[in-house]
């Protein structure tokens, strides 16, 4: 039987270093996050081999990027104006998380630790302030607690936000400190997210 040698199929396919759209392919999956120049190669030639994969992947990326947006309550990613978190009247209105991005919403809602209201807080600005207290207002939340990577930085967005908000009477905590200094959420187990829900610190009556 005859022996392939998938290597030099390779090769053939895309001459290393001789393509300047290959190159360019191969930099684009480099630039994403965890994405080493050998994962980013390996990436390629799949999709070079697999045109029926690629056109597909194509496809979904540009759906993504034309269809998906921003919530315009919370700021998490949807379809529609509101997202499916915004919209469901079975969440707990009392309780509202603030994050750091949209991913950490779906950190939470994969773990099942919370079924309250998300607000994605990514910046210290007055515009975002005004749309939290709108946001609180509308919802008549009694809870804000506070779902940040714990780091000097998000440290004084919590005081930040506390001074902001002082006037709603709210009762301000965080998630329990069994996360990692540091840690994002996304590098956090289920369990240990639960636990920090759960057992999340009073800051302020």
């Amino acid at each position: 039987m005859a022996f392939i040698n998938f290597k030099s199929i390779r090769k053939k396919i895309v001459p290393h270093n001789s393509s300047e759209k290959f190159n360019e392919l191969v930099q684009s999956f480099a630039n994403l996050p965890s994405i080493g120049k050998k994962t980013a190669l390996r990436l390629a030639y799949t999709l070079l081999e697999n045109h029926t994969l690629a056109l597909k992947l194509a496809h979904n990326i540009e759906n993504a990027v034309r269809f998906i947006k921003p919530c315009q309550k919370c700021g998490n990613l949807s379809e529609n104006e509101l997202c499916e978190i915004c919209s469901d009247e079975n969440r707990d209105k009392n309780l509202l998380c603030v994050v750091q991005s949209a991913k950490d919403i779906l950190i939470l809602e994969e773990s099942g630790s919370f079924d309250g209201l998300y607000f994605i807080f990514d910046e210290i600005s007055d515009e975002l302030v005004l749309k939290l207290r709108n946001f609180i207002s509308e919802n008549a939340c009694k809870e804000l607690i506070f779902a940040l990577t714990h780091t000097i930085n998000s440290d004084a967005l919590i005081f930040f936000i506390e001074e902001k908000l002082k006037d709603f009477h709210l009762h301000f905590s965080k998630i329990a400190q069994g996360i990692p200094s540091g840690v994002s959420l996304e590098n956090v187990d289920f369990i240990s997210l639960h636990k920090a829900m759960a057992f999340r610190t009073k800051i302020k009556e």
